[in-house]
Formats: structure tokens, C-alpha cells, sequence
């Protein structure tokens, strides 16, 4: 009743606006939208200004630079587009606007979907293993870069490596990197490059662009051929927000073509510096060698001492050296004289002279003990054979015969003994103790030696 009574609200013009920008964007807030551009608008700024329309409506839209430098692509008058934005409402003209913090091909959904399909597939296969990636050289000797040779990317590369080291060698390999021959066109620069063998390293990549602009990296050729590479690669595709399957299959990924070049590059003011840190070292350790071998030179300095000196020590030592070799002489001359008299002694007892005289001494002794022996023997033999021929004589027939007997022996020479061993008229012998009787037997007599006595 009372605003009734009091009347209708009066707005000013700035009031409407911001009251209208407030329900705008509490009620509608976040929607995506999907429409043709036009009247874009891209100032030194960054910002990009444009209309988003179809064939009944249209609609201003506004994507400031921090959300713009994102997009993959630059888009262009007469492109479907879908974007996510805040519906908003610039207040100085009343304009009702979106603010776009997303854009990207309205085309790009397919894309995406055979993107994943594609990414799971080489996942399951094994293409972005850890244990498949190459090690990528700290200090390369030459690189090699896949990509256009028009392109910005190719440009941005070149600057870096020669700003960051200008004598590193490089070779580009040119091929198209959008379009139906773009992808066939990356599998014959690396196979190319694999063959030269010249390159320790490859960058492979081009600028940003929509996901459409993007997709040859995204082919299956593509990314078999990086995977059979031989030599490391570093895929530098688009921006730092574009993703591509070349990024899973390389040895590196790389935000940009231009960070791509400084990983894979080294840093000339950092090697210079090294190497003044180097230089530095090196002045300071010759400096202490130096230090160290004065001070080694000044201790020897005071433990040379003049030639004079020496060669008078020397001179002493060689005086005391002549003394002991001359007294060693004289006890050898000494002892080597000792024993040439006690040689010479021995070889005159056994000079051949006396040692003859001595032996014929020795053997006239023996000969006068010889004789003197055979005497004595000869002696006692002679005495021996008297004594034993006293017995045998004592008990000789010869002997008995001396004293008167006589031995009769019969015709055949046999003793005879006894009278009946002759008959009377027998002839017998006598032996006498001087001759021999042959007598006749007239007798014969049995009467014995006993019955006789």
C-alpha cells in the first residue's frame, strides 16, 4: 500500500545497468553457448572482441587476454564456435555481453572423442612406457628439427638455439604439419632423419592451433614412427594447454617449440660462466702450485751446498776409501803369502826327487827286512827239516837196515814177513843197508821173534 501510495521506483540509468548485471549474473551465471563469429575484433592488447550469432540472434562476446592466450587456435570470421562464458552486462552502454573464459571448434567433439579412443588404445599397447623412452642429451652435437619451414615454430626454435648457443649444428627437415598430407609428410622427415644419422636429438612439432589444426600429430603413423625412432625426440606441439599423442609417445614433451629449444639446448652464458669458474680454479691451483714450489724451491735452496764442499767430502770419503781398500789389500797379500809358504812347504816334501829317495830308503829297508826274513825263515826251516829228519830217520828202514837187518821181498817185489810166504827153493831178494843179496830158500821155519827171546 504504501509503495503504491508512494509510486513507481525511480532508476537512474547506471543503477538499471548494475542492478540488471547482478540478476544477469545470479540467475544465468555460467553457459555455453554454441554459434557463428563475426565482427571479431583482436587489438594490440590481447583481448579479443566479437559476435556470437545464428540465424535469428546474435549476441556480443568478450574474451580477455588471460583466457585468450589459451585457445589453440586463432579464430576467424565465419567459424562455429563453442564457447563457456559468464553472461554479464557492460554497464556504460547497457549492453548485455557474455564474458568467454573458453572456446574451442564447435568440429572439435568428434575430434576429441577419437583422440581418447586413440590415447587409450597406444596406452594399452605399450607406446607411452617409461621403460621405452630414450634418454635425451645433456650436451647434443646436432639437432634436428621436423616441423614447417614457413612456420612461426621453426622461427621461434632457430632464435632460441642461436641465442643460447650459436654453434650447435641443426638441421630442419621441412614438411607440412596441417592437412591430409600433414602426417604422412612428419613420418618420412623422421624416418629421413633417422637415416642421415647426423642428429643425436629431434624436435618435432609446430605452433598452436584448433584440435583440428593439431591432429596430424594426433595420427597412429605419426606416433608409430616416434616410437620406432632411433633417435630421442622432443615433441613441442602447440601451446603449453594443447595436448597431443605425440606428447605420449616422445621421449620429452616440451610446452612450446621455444621451450623445446631451451631443454634440448645448453646455455652459452652458463657455459661461459662455468667456464670463467673454471679459469678461476685453474689460476688459483696454479697459483698454489706455484706458492708450493717456491717454498720448496727456498728449502732446497738452503740444503744445497757449494760444489767445494761436496767435492772435499767426497775427496775425504775417497781417501778413506783408498785407506780401507789398502789395508784390505795388505791382510789379503798377508794371509795369501801364509798360505803360499805352507803350499810351497807341502810341495817341496812332495817334489819327486825326495819323495824317490825316500821311497828307495824305505824300499832298501824293506829289502834288508826282506832278507833278514827269508835267513830266519830259511833257519827255522833248516832246523825243522833236521829235527824231522832225525824222527823219520829214527824210524827209517834204511836206518834199521844200518844196523844189520835186510828186507826180503819175493819175485813180484812183495814184502815178505813171514816164513811160510816162501817155500823152500823160492828165490828172494835182500835189501841190505849197502846193496842186494838174491838168495835161494833152503829152509823153512815156523818159529817166531818171540819164542826166540
Amino acid at each position: 500500500m504504501n509503495n503504491q501510495a508512494q509510486g513507481p521506483i525511480v532508476f537512474t540509468v547506471s543503477q538499471l545497468n548494475r542492478q540488471s548485471k547482478e540478476l544477469l549474473e545470479t540467475y544465468l551465471h555460467r553457459v555455453q553457448v554454441s554459434g557463428e563469429i563475426s565482427n571479431l575484433s583482436r587489438p594490440n592488447s590481447g583481448h579479443w572482441y566479437f559476435t556470437l550469432k545464428d540465424q535469428r540472434a546474435q549476441v556480443r562476446c568478450a574474451m580477455f587476454k588471460s583466457r585468450s592466450q589459451n585457445v589453440g587456435f586463432i579464430p576467424k570470421e565465419g567459424e562455429q564456435v563453442l564457447i563457456n562464458a559468464s553472461v554479464s552486462l557492460y554497464e556504460a552502454r547497457g549492453d548485455y555481453q557474455l564474458i568467454v573464459d573458453k572456446m574451442q571448434s564447435a568440429g572439435e567433439g568428434a575430434l576429441k572423442i577419437a583422440f581418447e579412443a586413440m590415447k587409450e588404445r597406444l596406452n594399452q599397447q605399450g607406446y607411452f612406457n617409461d621403460e621405452y623412452k630414450k634418454a635425451i642429451p645433456s650436451h647434443p652435437k646436432h639437432i634436428g628439427i621436423v616441423t614447417s619451414q614457413t612456420g612461426a615454430a621453426v622461427k621461434d626454435i632457430i632464435s632460441v638455439l642461436k641465442r643460447r648457443f650459436p654453434a650447435l649444428p641443426i638441421s630442419i627437415y621441412p614438411t607440412q604439419v596441417q592437412g591430409d598430407l600433414a602426417a604422412g609428410q612428419i613420418v618420412q622427415a623422421i624416418q629421413r632423419a633417422n637415416r642421415d644419422g647426423l642428429c643425436d636429438v629431434l624436435i618435432v612439432g609446430r605452433g598452436g592451433g584448433s584440435l583440428e589444426d593439431l591432429w596430424p600429430f594426433n595420427e597412429e603413423a605419426v606416433a608409430h614412427a616416434i616410437f620406432q625412432s632411433q633417435i630421442p625426440i622432443i615433441s613441442a606441439v602447440g601451446h603449453e594447454v594443447d595436448t597431443s599423442i605425440s606428447d605420449f609417445v616422445a621421449d620429452l614433451r616440451a610446452p612450446t617449440p621455444s621451450a623445446a629449444a631451451e631443454l634440448v639446448s645448453p646455455d652459452r652464458f652458463e657455459w661461459l660462466g662455468r667456464f670463467e669458474h673454471y679459469q678461476r680454479q685453474l689460476v688459483r691451483s696454479m697459483e698454489n702450485r706455484l706458492s708450493a714450489q717456491r717454498f720448496h724451491l727456498s728449502q732446497l735452496v738452503k740444503r744445497l751446498r757449494h760444489p767445494k764442499d761436496k767435492l772435499q767430502e767426497n775427496m775425504q770419503r775417497l781417501d778413506m776409501a783408498e785407506l780401507k781398500l789398502k789395508n784390505a789389500i795388505e791382510r789379503r797379500l798377508s794371509g795369501n803369502k801364509d798360505q803360499l809358504s805352507k803350499v810351497s812347504t807341502r810341495l817341496q816334501q812332495q817334489k819327486p826327487d825326495k819323495r824317490l829317495a825316500l821311497m828307495q830308503q824305505h824300499t832298501s829297508q824293506l829289502q834288508q827286512r826282506l832278507q833278514q826274513a827269508i835267513k830266519q825263515q830259511l833257519m827255522d826251516l833248516g832246523n825243522q827239516l833236521s829235527r824231522q829228519a832225525e824222527v823219520l830217520n829214527a824210524v827209517s828202514p834204511l836206518s834199521t837196515l844200518g844196523r844189520g837187518y835186510a828186507i826180503l821181498t819175493n819175485d813180484k817185489g812183495q814184502a815178505i814177513r813171514d816164513s811160510q810166504q816162501a817155500n823152500p827153493g823160492d828165490t828172494v831178494h835182500a835189501q841190505l843197508h849197502v846193496g842186494q843179496l838174491t838168495c835161494t830158500v833152503v829152509e823153512q821155519t815156523k818159529q817166531s821173534v818171540h819164542e826166540l827171546k
